[in-house]
């Protein structure tokens, strides 16, 4: 059965322990719930593929409590020594080459000569990871491919049993998964997220963009297959109305007529939409199901700033499933 934990002194450090020991914890962040394992403990990072049915090709990111501890597993570049003044601890995640004397198993890294890692803003996961004294690996607690947990009941409605323990650390205030930027060749911009494009170019100048990938072999980064964040439902994006086999995701004043309806933001608010994003397409998913309907609409969102991480991630959990 798994523990719930609260966030305090006690929880933490049994979270701690649990994570010392090999145990698969999942805590909060301020993007999303990450299921977090020992690092460097080859059978703790293979249980978090195993409790997410995860492709092994799919890599991870390293959470550390600095960035200092961060950069003795990579190699920090003169962008990464400046983006992480400047946007750490916060939802930017950088991949970097691995140093060779790192104890982190290869499999978080799939394989390749690189790692992902970031420094958390999350008051109580910096603090976990404080406590614990190891890297944690820990991609989104929730099955692969599903939509990102945001609070400690997503993870449980999804890994209940499956799991040591979830830190109960509240909502989450971001709500997307943390920006993933490559600093391995030149800057490329891996997966939209809680740090914005523009952000980023006005620190380091001018970023290419990684498309989707097929799932072929080894990614340099989490969230990069085409098809990923889905509900159970089919998502139409762009849609003005629902129909009356559709649940809606609106944005902005909501159509009269709409039934099953979560809105991102009444009043148009990017930063209000990423958090209630993947809350809204879990709870329109469960209404769905629960009312015969066949199909989540999506209303469209302004391709700037977060909206085009909110984009982002309603175009993947649009693509076809595979």
């Amino acid at each position: 059965m798994t523990l719930l934990l609260t966030a305090e002194q006690a929880g933490i450090a049994e979270a701690a322990s649990l994570l010392r020991a090999g145990r698969l914890v999942a805590f909060g962040t301020e993007t999303v719930y990450g299921l977090g394992a020992d690092a460097t403990n080859a059978r703790a990072v293979a249980a978090i593929f195993a409790a997410k049915g995860r492709p092994r090709f799919n890599p991870l990111i390293c959470h550390f409590a600095s960035a200092e501890a961060a950069f003795r597993h990579v190699v920090a570049t003169p962008e990464a020594h400046r983006l992480a003044a400047t946007f750490w601890p916060g939802p930017l995640s950088l991949v970097l080459r691995r140093r060779t004397d790192s104890p982190i198993d290869f499999l978080v890294g799939a394989g390749l000569d690189s790692l992902a890692v970031r420094v958390p803003a999350h008051a109580a996961a910096r603090a976990l990871l404080a406590a614990c004294g190891v890297p944690v690996a820990a991609p989104s607690a929730n099955r692969s491919g599903a939509v990102s947990p945001t609070t400690a009941a997503h993870v449980l409605a999804d890994l209940d049993g499956g799991i040591d323990a979830v830190l109960d650390s509240g909502p989450c205030d971001v709500g997307l998964e943390s920006t993933v930027l490559d600093l391995t060749g030149e800057p490329t911009l891996l997966r939209l997220g809680g740090v914005s494009a523009e952000a980023l170019e006005a620190v380091i100048g001018k970023l290419v963009r990684a498309r989707a990938a097929e799932p072929k072999g080894a990614l340099r980064s989490p969230g990069q297959l085409a098809s990923h964040y889905a509900p159970s439902l089919p998502l139409r994006l762009n849609a003005t109305t629902a129909g009356p086999d559709e649940a809606l995701l609106a944005f902005g004043p909501a159509p009269p007529e709409a039934g099953a309806t979560w809105n991102l933001s009444e009043h148009g608010d990017l930063t209000e939409a990423a958090s209630r994003l993947f809350a809204g397409l879990r709870i329109l998913d469960d209404a769905g199901r629960r009312l015969g309907l066949t199909r989540i609409a999506a209303m469209p969102v302004p391709h700037e700033g977060l909206g085009d991480a909110i984009n982002d991630r309603l175009t993947r959990a649009a693509a076809p499933r595979r």
